[in-house]
């Protein structure tokens, strides 16, 4: 999806494409900004966005959004297919900035496998863990590349990062993974990440306002820990 609309039209487009809780709809959506966006740009617009999808969430499934946890990194470490830490409902939304770094990403619906299974996506990672080739053989034909992923254009993605099984309005989840094809440590790939919860309505805010205008103008970007 093309960025030519105001933040409220593109979390209300977007919103049912990852707040998903049914299988109709694919629990992710990518956002490309263009080549000239700008980093801080990108990051006002992923606050602007969160805030949108929030009284969406509120409206929709009597619920807040909520800030775990914010940052800036320099990610060029291949991953298998994946959930990020988080609480049973929650979402990733994740700004990729230009770079030279040449990557692939993967989204695979480990919730609608777990289903076909008769099993949790809880169970399922339990059981066929995605880390090892025999888990991520039973998600090929539910696993699909993002074509249109664009390493020289500001992009959001924004992933179900849940694990709920499907019923009772619960959002269901995907995994995803990044392939980067050659390395460089002479050069960087910042990822600006989010994840953010969805909570009932009593919840208070883990990241605070300042918190997040920090995230917005900072220049710090970390290298990825894994493991």
């Amino acid at each position: 999806m093309k960025a030519n609309k105001t933040p409220i039209e593109i979390a209300r487009n977007l919103y049912p494409l990852v707040f998903r809780t049914d299988f109709s709809q694919p629990g992710f959506a990518l956002l490309n900004l263009g080549a000239d966006y700008g980093s801080e740009a990108q990051r006002q617009l992923m606050v602007e966005l969160k805030r949108q999808f929030d009284q969406l969430e509120v409206q929709y499934r009597g619920r807040r959004l909520i800030y775990q946890s914010m940052g800036r990194f320099d990610q060029q470490v291949t991953t298998k297919p994946h959930r990020d830490g988080g609480p049973n409902e929650s979402v990733l939304m994740l700004g990729y900035e230009p770079t030279l770094v040449q990557s692939r990403v993967a989204m695979s619906d480990y919730s609608k496998c777990a289903h076909a299974l008769g099993i949790t996506p809880a169970e399922f990672l339990d059981r066929f863990n995605p880390m090892f080739v025999s888990g991520q053989n039973k998600l090929a034909d539910y696993t699909t590349e993002t074509d249109d992923f664009d390493n020289t254009s500001f992009q959001i993605l924004i992933i179900n990062n849940s694990t709920n099984p499907i019923g009772d309005g619960r959002l269901l989840g995907v995994l995803h993974t990044a392939e980067i094809v050659d390395p460089n440590p002479d050069l960087v790939r910042v990822v600006n990440s989010t994840m953010i919860a969805s909570v009932s309505l009593s919840a208070d805010d883990d990241i605070s306002e300042s918190e997040q205008a920090d995230f917005v103008t900072t220049t710090v970007v970390r290298k990825a820990v894994y493991g």
